[in-house]
């Protein structure tokens, strides 16, 4: 591996095969200009890169509960700025976050809205896998509607996931922060330049990044490149920025694919490809047209 990507997170850690978040760890800390402290919430991403005694880590790390690592940033940096007041510190530091989607939208909601809301500088990064995958696949408010997980199984009863994903994006952006942005693992030229970006920001940013799971999804282990590029292709997961209230679409084509060719590709959706869940399919369909609308009109 070059030397230079592997300079902040080290190879050798037990991610899976196939598996986003080593690539976009080391694309946004390579962004980083100057020393790096790191908050990692519990999850996929802390679990496969600290097996004790050893650490992928190559930069100041400090392991939180799965609900706090907004707050715990959030401490540290204001240590070091009090620190820096009395002349104790001199080099400028900056703080990153990182965290699952179940450990973001859903149980490190409230510890992430109150960093936000007080302004601290920092960057808070989700790598969105859909779902609770470290602890076996369970549903979280990121899951797509009509994802079969462990927690919404498919049946005679259920057709998988009932409930549309929570908007992360959205929530954060209620809180002003100056700047926060959707990326993908896939693209990831677009990431170095939304990292770089985010860890510019004096005062609070953010970045959510899909991330594949492979093991959790199932699909093979080559193709989460491949599934990645169709989660933005079909719309599913657009590519775009908020910057100090602005709206901007980084990635866009005018023959969107349609969204079956991203969902064919994962055993978590094959359910819907039957004769009876053909409604669901087009409502799937559908969720996606509104939300790329919705958010074409917020560009205007």
């Amino acid at each position: 591996m070059n030397k230079e990507l592997a300079k902040n997170f080290a190879p050798g850690h037990s991610a899976c095969q196939g598996c986003g978040f080593p690539a976009i760890v080391r694309t946004i800390l390579g962004e980083a200009t100057t020393p790096i402290v790191v908050a990692n919430a519990t999850g996929c991403l802390e679990v496969t890169s600290t097996i004790y005694p050893y650490t992928a880590w190559k930069v100041p790390y400090i392991h939180n509960a799965f609900e706090n690592a907004a707050a715990t940033i959030s401490g540290v940096e204001r240590a070091y700025k009090a620190l820096s007041k009395k002349g104790k510190i001199k080099k400028k530091i900056k703080f990153v976050a990182f965290g699952g989607d179940g450990g973001t939208y859903d149980i490190g909601l409230q510890s992430l809205s109150g960093a936000l809301e007080r302004g601290h500088d920092f960057l808070y990064v989700v790598y969105d896998n859909g779902g609770y995958m470290n602890t076996g696949n369970q549903r979280s408010s990121a899951t797509p509607y009509g994802a079969g997980t462990e927690t919404t199984p498919v049946g005679k009863e259920s057709f998988g996931k009932m409930e549309t994903r929570k908007s992360i994006m959205e929530i954060v952006n209620a809180h002003r922060v100056p700047y926060l942005a959707q990326a993908n693992v896939a693209y990831l030229a677009d990431l170095k330049k939304k990292a770089k970006k985010a860890l510019e920001v004096e005062g609070p940013s953010f970045l959510a990044v899909f991330s594949p799971c492979t093991n959790n999804w199932k699909f093979p282990t080559s193709q989460y490149v491949r599934i990645a590029r169709l989660a933005t292709e079909t719309n599913f997961w657009p590519l775009y920025e908020i910057e100090n209230g602005k709206y901007n679409i980084n990635w866009a084509t005018e023959k969107p694919k349609p969204v079956e060719e991203f969902l064919k590709t994962q055993g978590r959706f094959k359910h819907l490809f039957s004769e009876k869940n053909k409604g669901v399919l087009k409502e799937v369909q559908k969720k996606v047209d509104d939300e790329w609308m919705r958010l074409v009109n917020l560009t205007d």
